[in-house]
């Protein structure tokens, strides 16, 4: 972080403060996920982070296009190559009035491991060796080697009070007793699949929030989310559903907000010599696994027509996909071409593996993570179905998928994933390389893939410092798990709010977060 920086950054919060403050009366917001938990430690899930962001801060944070910004650290420097200080903000307070240190900062990266969920958050402290409290507000981190993107990883490090204690668990954050954070709004009550009610923080350290009250209601169906917000029952919507969208931009009485994402829609075929569910001819199982034949996944790959998907299903809310992350982030390759749709070199492909007559397999998706994951999961079934597979399409809610997923228990699957700190380390790291706990790689490796030439690439890039030399390795090991297909991605998405037109003003963000507390009330004529 530059001091050029840093004093803007001051110089913006100086303004802030000054600024007299608005408040409203109450903001309730129809979203079609929530949190799993109130536990911050609990899941990866956006929607998991983009919830508890409002009770609990990070020590970094990110803008609404995902640059690096202070959080509860105001800076961060490396001391040597394997050393980071962050210097913390003073004057803090968590919503019970105790003061926040850096013991507290520590306490929630030593959490971190502790803590058995769906999806682990030791995604993000996987470079992490040990840390130390140097001062009050000095933290002191200790890494696995060369670690030049734990700043970035930081932005998912949600901070408790070290009085909550290792032995802490859902049942003591969900009915509130240990609920506590630093955050712009405090815990107020949550119900599962329900509400969540909180109430603003007077006490807190940045801007103040404009909204006394918000009300986060999840409501996972798309059709009832937008009749919500056409009866008046909600303020806001997101993820509007395509179908809807051309609707909304012609009624005066709503207010429509699109925004790029980072959220690709990812293909996932096991390459294990056994894959979870068996793939058939005839109703027989076949030899060997199809899907470990790059063969069969480039003829998976060239039978997609994403111009469809995007111009079609999605009706132009996306763009096509060429890897896992979107163009522009650090690690993307210029050498990846555009993803062709040829389904006769498909077919051939699939001959020349021993298929000439398809296979039978299992196709798993989500049908609540992001706009439009169910029905592409069903038209990327009938696009297959003329390559001659017979596929078995499923759309499961994400409290059946993730699980399940994370046992490995699917042959095929599509779900979403973003690369929400803007570089590779954090998306192949987690997807493509071999699975390895000590490193902390693969955790999020459902596939079994493993290839030793993009590990080795990879692998150098983590442990070099020099940033432009860092993207040409992150380059290569992108073009690598690509060409492999490792995993094959489709679409990148585009996110849709609305809001009742004289209700609120928004700044739509690219991770698609949905922050009470950066919307405003709209501004009176």
């Amino acid at each position: 972080m530059t001091k050029s920086f840093l004093r803007s950054a001051v110089t913006a919060l100086a303004i802030l403060a000054a600024a007299p403050a608005v408040y409203a009366d109450d903001l309730i917001m129809g979203l079609r996920a929530g949190p799993d938990s109130i536990d911050p430690h609990w899941s990866t899930l956006g929607s998991q982070a983009e919830a508890l962001r409002h009770i609990y801060d990070t020590l970094v944070d990110v803008d609404e296009n995902l640059q690096l910004k202070p959080g509860l650290a105001v800076s961060w420097e490396p001391i040597d190559d394997t050393t980071w200080d962050f210097k913390l903000r003073e004057g803090v307070k968590f919503h019970d009035g105790s003061d926040f240190t850096a013991e507290d900062a520590k306490f929630s990266i030593e959490r971190i491991p502790e803590v058995t969920g769906p999806m682990p958050m030791t995604l993000y402290t996987k470079y992490v060796d040990s840390v130390e409290v140097v001062d009050d507000y000095t933290l002191r981190v200790h890494t696995k080697g060369t670690a030049p993107a734990l700043p970035n990883d930081f932005t998912r490090l949600f901070v408790v009070p070290s009085e909550t204690g290792m032995e802490a668990r859902n049942e003591e954050f969900n009915s509130g007793e240990v609920a506590i954070g630093t955050g712009p709004y405090k815990f107020v009550s949550w119900e599962p699949k329900g509400d969540l009610v909180l109430d603003r923080f007077d006490g807190y350290w940045g801007e103040q929030a404009a909204w006394n009250k918000v009300v986060r209601r999840e409501i996972p169906d798309d059709a009832a989310r937008v009749a919500a917000l056409r009866s008046g029952e909600v303020d806001l919507i997101n993820y509007v559903p395509a179908s809807d969208y051309l609707a909304f931009q012609n009624d005066s009485d709503l207010e429509t907000f699109v925004s790029d994402s980072v959220y690709i829609l990812n293909i996932a075929p096991s390459v294990k010599d056994e894959e979870p569910q068996p793939i058939t001819i005839n109703g027989e199982p076949v030899d060997g696994n199809p899907l470990q034949d790059l063969r069969v996944r480039k003829a998976l790959d060239l039978a997609i027509n994403r111009d469809v998907l995007v111009n079609v299903v999605m009706e132009g809310l996306g763009t096509p996909a060429n890897q896992l992350m979107p163009e522009g982030f650090f690690g993307y390759s210029d050498e990846l071409g555009k993803r062709e749709y040829d389904l006769e070199q498909a077919k051939a492909l699939l001959t020349e593996a021993g298929y000439p007559d398809g296979f039978e397999i299992d196709f798993t998706c989500t049908n609540n993570r992001v706009p439009g994951d169910a029905v592409i999961c069903e038209a990327l079934a009938q696009m297959w179905a003329r390559l001659g597979l017979k596929v078995n399409a499923q759309a499961l809610n994400g409290t059946v998928f993730f699980p399940a997923a994370a046992r490995e228990e699917y042959t095929m699957t599509m779900s979403a994933w973003g690369t929400l700190t803007g570089e590779a380390a954090y998306t192949y790291g987690a997807l493509t390389h071999t699975k390895d706990a000590e490193k902390g790689f693969g955790n999020f490796n459902r596939t079994g893939y493993s290839n030793p030439e993009f590990d080795k690439v990879f692998d150098e890039g983590t442990q070099t410092l020099d940033a432009d030399a860092r993207r040409k390795l992150y380059e290569e090991a992108s073009y690598i798990a690509m060409e492999d297909r490792a995993l094959i991605p489709t679409i990148i998405l585009q996110t849709v709010w609305a809001a009742d037109a004289d209700k609120l003003e928004l700044t739509p963000r690219v991770d698609q977060e949905t922050r009470a507390y950066e919307i405003t009330p709209a501004a009176s004529e």
